[in-house]
C-alpha cells in the first residue's frame, strides 16, 4: 500500500464527507494504493455515523471510535498503530488542510529521502491572538530541539516513512512535537514543505490559548527526557554536588571567620546567631535532596524495560 492517511477528529461531521471526496479524487488521479483511517476523539455529534456510512460505501475508508475525548496525540498513535501505507500522511480533519498537497509529499518521502515532512502554513487565517503566540512557540521549539529549519511544529499536516510512525511514542500532548520525538528516535531527515492553509469551513476550532502553555510545559519535559532521562544523575548529581559544596564551604566560612575573632580579640557573635549559617545549612540539605534525587532515578533508569532498546538501522 502507498499511501495512509490518518485523521484524528472530534465533533467534524460536516466536514468528513467533503475531505473524503476531495481525498479520493487526489488518489485516483495519481493512482495511489491508500487507505484512510479516521479516528474519532469521543465525538459528541454524528462524526461516528458519518464515518460508518463512508466505511460501508468505500472499502478504503476504516474508523477508530474512543469512548471519550482523550486529545490529538492519543488519536495519533492508535492511528500509528493501525497505519500499514509505505507513506503516511496526516492532516486535520477541519479542511484546512489540502489534500492535494499529499502528492508533493509523498514524493519527497519516496524519492527524496526524508524521513519527515512537516507543513509549513506560512499564510495563515487565524486571529492575531493565535498566529503571535504561535510565532513565538516555534522560535522557541526550534531553539530547543536543534530542528532550526522547521517554522511550524504544530502543524497537522506531515507525511512520514512507515518506519518512522512504528518507531515513536506519542502520548499526553506531544503532538506538537513529533518532528523532535522522530529526531531523538534517530531520524534525522527532517524537512519541510510550504502548504496551503485555507479558512476554517465548518464549526470552531477546539483548541485554547492554554494549549501554548501546556505546549511549553511539554517542550521542556520533552528537552530534559531527551537529554537526561536515562541518566538522571547527570543533572541532579551535579547540582546536588555543587549546592552541598558551596554550602559546605560557606558555612566553614563563618566558622573560620569566629576562630579568627577569637584569636585576634575582636567582639565576635555565636555561629547560630548569624543568618548566613542557616543559609549555608539549607543550601547543603536542598544539594543533599538533588543528588539523591539523581539517585534514585538511575535506580528507576536501571530497571527501566526499555532501558537498553536502541534504534537499530541496519544490521548483517
Amino acid at each position: 500500500m502507498d499511501i495512509s492517511v490518518i485523521i484524528p477528529l472530534y465533533n467534524e461531521e460536516e466536514s468528513l464527507p467533503e475531505l473524503h471526496a476531495w481525498i479520493q479524487r487526489v488518489m485516483d488521479e495519481n493512482h495511489f494504493s491508500y487507505e484512510v483511517i479516521f479516528v474519532n476523539d469521543g465525538s459528541t455529534d454524528g462524526s461516528w455515523k458519518v464515518i460508518e456510512q463512508l466505511s460501508k460505501q468505500h472499502p478504503e475508508v476504516k474508523g477508530i471510535k474512543f469512548r471519550r475525548n482523550y486529545g490529538k496525540s492519543p488519536a495519533l498513535f492508535c492511528g500509528f498503530e493501525r497505519a500499514q501505507g509505505d507513506v503516511v500522511i496526516t492532516m486535520d480533519a477541519d479542511l484546512q488542510d489540502s489534500p492535494d498537497e499529499i502528492p508533493e509529499l509523498y514524493r519527497m518521502i519516496r524519492m527524496n529521502g526524508y524521513d519527515l515532512v512537516s507543513g509549513w502554513k506560512q499564510k495563515r487565517y487565524d486571529p492575531l491572538s493565535k498566529t503571535i503566540p504561535t510565532k513565538l512557540f516555534n522560535a522557541t521549539a526550534r531553539a530547543v530541539s536543534g530542528i532550526p529549519n522547521l517554522h511550524d511544529f504544530n502543524c497537522g499536516l506531515k507525511a512520514y516513512r512507515q518506519e518512522v510512525i512504528k518507531n515513536i511514542e506519542v502520548y499526553g500532548e506531544m503532538h506538537r512535537y513529533i518532528p523532535y520525538l522522530a529526531k531523538n528516535a534517530g531520524f534525522n531527515r527532517i524537512g519541510e514543505k510550504i502548504v496551503h492553509h485555507q479558512a476554517r469551513k465548518y464549526g470552531t476550532t477546539k483548541f485554547g490559548l492554554n494549549r501554548f502553555v501546556n505546549g511549553y510545559l511539554d517542550l521542556i519535559t520533552l528537552w530534559f527526557l531527551s537529554k537526561f532521562g536515562v541518566k538522571p544523575m547527570h543533572i541532579f548529581g551535579f547540582l546536588g554536588s555543587l549546592m552541598f559544596i558551596i554550602g559546605f564551604f560557606s558555612a566553614g566560612a563563618i566558622g573560620i571567620h569566629k576562630l579568627y575573632d577569637l584569636y585576634a580579640g575582636n567582639p565576635y557573635r555565636l555561629v547560630t546567631d548569624n543568618p548566613y549559617f542557616y543559609l549555608s545549612l539549607t543550601t547543603m540539605v536542598i544539594g543533599t535532596q538533588l543528588f539523591l534525587a539523581g539517585f534514585i532515578g538511575e535506580l528507576i533508569a536501571r530497571n527501566a524495560p526499555e532501558r537498553n532498546k536502541y534504534q537499530i538501522e541496519k544490521e548483517l
